[in-house]
């Protein structure tokens, strides 16, 4: 292995849990702050990777001076433009390398009217391209169709329509569909002969690119023709079942004729025959729970190791709700994984996000949510960590893994558990939703333990919520719900500094962040409690509350005649109980009473 070195040099270090990830730390001032910019980040470093390539390969005649020592020629820029001029199989053939689909069939239409004969290699390589594209463009003729389109000066901005994005029964778009007469067709029907590898190529481009009846009716030909199809072809033609039938009984009936005739052709299934035939399983109801089994059963008989597909498969048949989902199957599913490090073997292991929607981690991770069975959650994510396996989850799925992990972990383990975790995987492994800052408030006020809330207040200002009215208020509500020694008051009252300050922040970027009733009450009891009583009166109760018309609750104005009690300023109780007067509330009458009893007052001040 040429990696080997490396792997074990990787080995010896440890995951840094005060770091964020490895791609972020070239450049520190864009290290992301939460989920959102850790996604745009990421997308956008590799979009400047593209938008690198790109010029590299449209503009090579820029680079062609090198001055590497030694030279390494795959690190070179490659060519993308035909070398090769005239009318030859030779040119055609370059052209197919080159995957320029357009100009390989206007070549070989040339070369047919010529009189010019092409061998049936060369002839089944352009099939190949055709059936791949679906008679499309390549990625290198769409580029360069766009960019001529740029250039159209003639053409009328309102009249271009933005394409409707279609959601269709397959896993191709709409502009990927396969035509009818197309050029696949129109070549493989002048072909003067054909072998397997024709038939084959046109039925796995029909099923690729969603004609599943045509891809069955040109696979009855192959065995008229007495051609025998290939294992990735019987692959293809048994992922299509569930466009051939409809009924569950008639898609596994199908689906055995297809593996009868593979028995009959002496064809080897493998690995993905098995996975295909579980994905045909998933629409198959009843049937495919049934049969389900019978097929991993065969596939140990065979000696074939299961996928990370495999069990994704499984876990769809059976499980199609929290309610109606078997323990037994999860369980069994993590007996098998937890031990194991894989590595993709198929399109749907999770490497293809578009094709695999549900990743077994992600997929099992929501069961154990739903369960709230923490045991299984952690053994999940014992078999997540396992060797390479994380790596099957792209940045977005990742945190989603970790944010339904830890919210399980505040609803079900002990606080000092969750705060350990939470140290050791913010910010390195996943960056906190709003919720999981939620559930971790929540686990600390169910533990008891709010001396914790300023440093998550300071966690919470990095990550850019300190402007989430939900997030405030929680916060608000737990630091303000009773009284606690004059140290914790102290950093409580440091917060519900911040907090103002949030609320104050005025710039061409933010629009203001308005005060509720309920914030402006709290934050000023926060400041009462240590004895800011200018900062909680003047700033907060009398112009804040009727700036923002806006109702004091009796516990605001009872903390404050307490107050001016204990500094003895009966000037403070007197404005106190004015303000109640002038916003009309209940509790003005009570107010005054308390002031006459409690307060020795002048005759001007009675």
């Amino acid at each position: 292995d040429k990696l080997a070195v490396l792997q074990t040099l990787a080995s010896t270090v440890k995951r840094d849990p005060t770091a964020a990830h490895y791609m972020f730390q070239d450049d520190p001032f864009l290290m992301p702050r939460n989920a959102a910019n850790s996604r745009l980040f990421s997308l956008s470093k590799e979009s400047g990777r593209n938008a690198a390539k790109y010029i590299i390969e449209h503009f090579p005649q820029y680079f062609d001076k090198n001055f590497a020592e030694p030279n390494i020629p795959c690190l070179m820029p490659e060519i993308l433009t035909p070398q090769i001029e005239g009318l030859s199989e030779e040119a055609l053939k370059e052209r197919i390398h080159l995957r320029r689909v357009k100009d390989s069939v206007d070549l070989f239409d040339q070369l047919v009217q010529g009189g010019t004969s092409v061998s049936l290699e060369t002839t089944n390589s352009l099939l190949d391209l055709l059936c791949f594209y679906g008679d499309g463009e390549s990625t290198v003729e769409k580029e360069e169709e766009q960019k001529e389109d740029l250039e159209e000066p003639e053409v009328n901005a309102s009249e271009q329509k933005a394409p409707k994005r279609q959601f269709q029964r397959g896993s191709q778009s709409s502009d990927s569909r396969w035509r009818e007469n197309n050029n696949a067709e129109r070549i493989f029907k002048i072909m003067p002969e054909r072998n397997a590898h024709s038939y084959c190529t046109m039925i796995r481009g029909m099923v690729k690119h969603g004609a599943s009846a045509k891809a069955y009716d040109m696979y009855i030909d192959l065995l008229n023709e007495r051609q025998k199809a290939d294992v990735h072809t019987f692959n293809a033609l048994i992922t299509a079942v569930p466009y051939l039938k409809e009924r569950f009984l008639e898609r596994w009936e199908l689906a055995k004729v297809f593996l009868n005739h593979m028995a009959q052709q002496e064809v080897q299934p493998n690995l993905l025959t098995f996975n295909a035939l579980l994905k045909t399983l998933r629409r198959c109801g009843g049937v495919g729970r049934s049969m389900s089994l019978l097929v991993i059963k065969e596939m140990e008989a065979l000696d074939i190791e299961p996928s990370l597909a495999t069990y994704d498969h499984l876990l769809s048949i059976f499980c199609r709700g929290v309610d109606v989902c078997p323990p037994g199957i999860i369980l069994e599913v993590l007996d098998n994984v937890e031990k194991k490090s894989f590595t993709p073997q198929d399109p749907d292991d999770g490497m293809d996000f578009s094709i695999s929607d549900n990743m077994y981690c992600l997929n099992l991770g929501e069961k154990c949510c739903d369960l709230k069975d923490i045991k299984l959650a952690y053994r999940l994510n014992k078999a997540m960590e396992k060797g390479d396996n994380w790596k099957f989850l792209d940045m977005d799925r990742l945190n989603t893994y970790w944010s339904k992990f830890f919210s399980l972990l505040c609803m079900m383990e002990q606080i000092d558990v969750v705060l350990k975790w939470y140290k050791d995987m913010y910010p390195s492994l996943f960056y906190p939703t709003p919720k999981n800052i939620l559930d971790l408030l929540q686990a600390l006020d169910a533990a008891n333990h709010l001396e914790a809330i300023p440093s998550v207040w300071e966690d919470v200002k990095q990550m850019g919520f300190s402007r989430r009215q939900d997030v405030l208020e929680e916060l608000l509500s737990l630091m303000t719900r009773e009284k606690h020694p004059d140290e914790i008051q102290l950093a409580f009252a440091n917060c519900a500094e911040d907090i103002k300050a949030v609320h104050e922040q005025t710039g061409r970027e933010q629009a203001p962040f308005e005060w509720t009733g309920s914030a402006l009450g709290h934050v000023a009891l926060l400041f009462s409690r240590v004895g800011r009583t200018q900062d909680a009166w003047y700033v907060n109760m009398i112009e804040r509350f009727q700036q923002i018309n806006r109702i004091p609750t009796d516990q605001v104005m009872d903390e404050f005649l307490n107050c001016a009690q204990q500094t003895n300023s009966p000037d403070e109780a007197i404005k106190l109980i004015k303000l109640a007067a002038s916003l009309g509330l209940p509790s003005s009458e009570r107010l005054k009473s308390r002031t006459e009893k409690e307060f020795e007052l002048s005759e001007k001040q009675k």
